[in-house]
């Protein structure tokens, strides 16, 4: 699970962060991020090809990682391989619901 926030500012900027990170996606294991972890997305160069969701002011960074940035309403999620991603914290409904389909698969 990847958090939203202000913490992906600075978490990004930590390589053994984006390692795991990485790690996650080579393995494909199940990830979930929501609002601002797409910049820990982005800054892992995990996202080209994928369709993420993310806080509104983050979809720059998700399409110029090669991501398709989901403009999808605050309540919902969207699933894309093993990534689970979602604007904000009124998503966490959807968003938790899909990564424990994830989890259980």
């Amino acid at each position: 699970m990847i958090p939203g926030g202000r913490a992906p500012e600075y978490l990004r900027l930590d390589d053994r962060v984006l390692g795991l990170v990485k790690h996650f996606f080579t393995e494909n294991k199940p990830v979930a991020a929501i609002c601002h972890g797409a910049q820990i997305l982005a800054a892992a160069d995990v996202i080209k090809g994928r369709q993420c969701s993310a806080y509104p002011a983050c979809a720059p960074e998700v399409k110029l990682a090669g991501g398709t940035y989901a403009d999808i309403a605050v309540t919902e999620a969207v699933t894309d391989g093993n990534l689970v991603t979602a604007p904000a914290w009124p998503a966490h409904p959807a968003w938790l619901s899909q990564f424990m389909k994830l989890l259980d698969a």
